[in-house]
């Protein structure tokens, strides 16, 4: 089997990697890829926002299975446009990846069955803010459009939040994305991750995540697309697992057939884990970046055949087995992001770090130039390695990353450290 994955970044460099380890692929391509997903596949120079090209070399390949990685190609329908040509792809609908593609969309879904969220408010024009949250109660703004993992504001004050729905929706900050805008209650806990294949009926969970979204170290900073995760997360037990699985994700794959959204592909679910129970952040209608570098380091079983009954309905008869060390991986990042940053810096020791052993590094914003590997983004690369336990797992992602250089490097120091005993 052809199998094409489309996407350029650290997910689908991950995605590739344990696609191609399946004895079912005769053959891997990604488009567009990157400088790490050469390794792997073959790279195709078509962006992922350009559905008719792909769907044109899908077609002339025969490609057997196309696996969606970015948000945007599943929002803008490329599932839909695949299968009216007959074929194969592994992703939602138009339709059903709205639970990503408008948080507006996703919140009254929620409230409509009775989900678990936080409480909210909806903006269509900035002038309705003072009417929104007591000046010293933290809030949490939201872009309702796809912006990149970064349309997500943290307010402590009513002033700070009147400020940030001015930025989105006067100033335009994140396009079209803001023009309508989610005020939200400001729910404390830890963060956690949870990830499910779904064919629309039975729900598959991965292992669970811990992202960490802010820029900084201890969490300061502005939200990023994620600097680093680990897998599992300690403090998302066994019987928290189950508790989301019977109270938000089957329910919300349930709520989203009635809708006639039939949901089919990944479903992940940001979450807080409050003192009054888990409740949802956000859903994404695809895999989280970084959360699948560490996730994929720690699947045993060939994926493949679990991509295809997602699309086949016949999720059920699969299951997936796992390796119980944890994994860790470390978003290697160009200095300047999540603001401007520049590209094209040359990158140094990447044969060195690859080679420690129990360590993958998958590129992110990458490229060749002149036979040299060169950054091309503000994440640039995510460090992973699994080891006997989280400790290892951290000493090892760490000890990679010391031996990469390039002139402009940040990355967080304490990736990990919140699963420590």
């Amino acid at each position: 089997m052809r199998v094409l994955v489309i996407g350029a970044g650290g997910r689908e460099h991950a995605l590739a990697w344990k696609i191609a380890q399946s004895p079912l692929v005769k053959k891997v391509y990604c488009a567009p890829g990157n400088a790490g997903t050469a390794n792997v596949a073959e790279n195709v120079d078509i962006p992922a926002e350009n559905i008719n090209a792909l769907r044109q070399f899908a077609t002339m390949k025969g490609i057997g299975l196309t696996v969606v990685g970015p948000e945007q190609p599943l929002v803008k329908g490329i599932v839909d446009s695949f299968e009216e040509s007959g074929l194969r792809v592994f992703g939602p609908s138009q339709r059903a990846a709205e639970i990503e593609g408008s948080k507006v969309f996703c919140k009254d879904l929620m409230k409509k069955y009775a989900i678990p969220t936080a409480r909210y408010e909806v903006f269509d024009s900035p002038d309705k803010v003072k009417l929104f949250t007591r000046e010293d109660e933290p809030v949490v703004v939201k872009a309702s459009g796809l912006a990149a993992g970064k349309g997500v504001i943290l307010c402590n004050n009513g002033a700070e939040a009147r400020s940030a729905i001015e930025s989105i929706m006067r100033d335009k900050a994140f396009g079209e994305a803001g023009d309508q805008v989610v005020g939200e209650e400001f729910l404390t806990g830890q963060e956690v991750s949870l990830l499910a294949f779904t064919d629309g009926k039975t729900v598959l969970p991965l292992d669970s995540a811990q992202d960490h979204k802010a820029a900084f170290d201890e969490d300061t900073g502005p939200n990023t697309g994620g600097m680093g995760a680990y897998s599992p997360a300690p403090v998302f037990t066994d019987d928290l697992k189950e508790q989301v699985i019977n109270e938000i994700m089957n329910p919300t794959v349930r709520a989203m057939a009635k809708e006639g959204r039939q949901y089919r592909g990944i479903l992940y679910a940001g979450l807080m884990l409050t003192e009054s129970g888990p409740k949802v952040l956000e859903f994404n209608a695809r895999f989280g970046d970084p959360e699948t570098q560490p996730i994929m380091m720690r699947i045993n079983s060939d994926i493949v055949p679990v991509f295809e009954a997602c699309i086949d309905g016949t999720l059920a008869k699969c299951s997936l087995q796992w390796k119980p060390e944890p994994t860790v991986c470390v978003v290697m990042a160009a200095k300047g992001y999540p603001g401007a940053y520049e590209k094209g810096k040359e990158i140094n020791g990447l044969d060195s770090a690859d080679n420690q052993g129990n360590t993958v590094v998958f590129h992110a914003g990458t490229r060749m130039n002149g036979g040299k590997v060169v950054t091309n983004g503000g994440r640039v690369l995510g460090v992973t390695a699994l080891g006997i336990d989280i400790g290892a797992a951290i000493k090892s992602a760490y000890s990679a990353v010391e031996k990469i250089e390039w002139d402009g490097i940040h990355y967080r120091k304490d990736i990990g450290n919140k699963a420590m005993p």
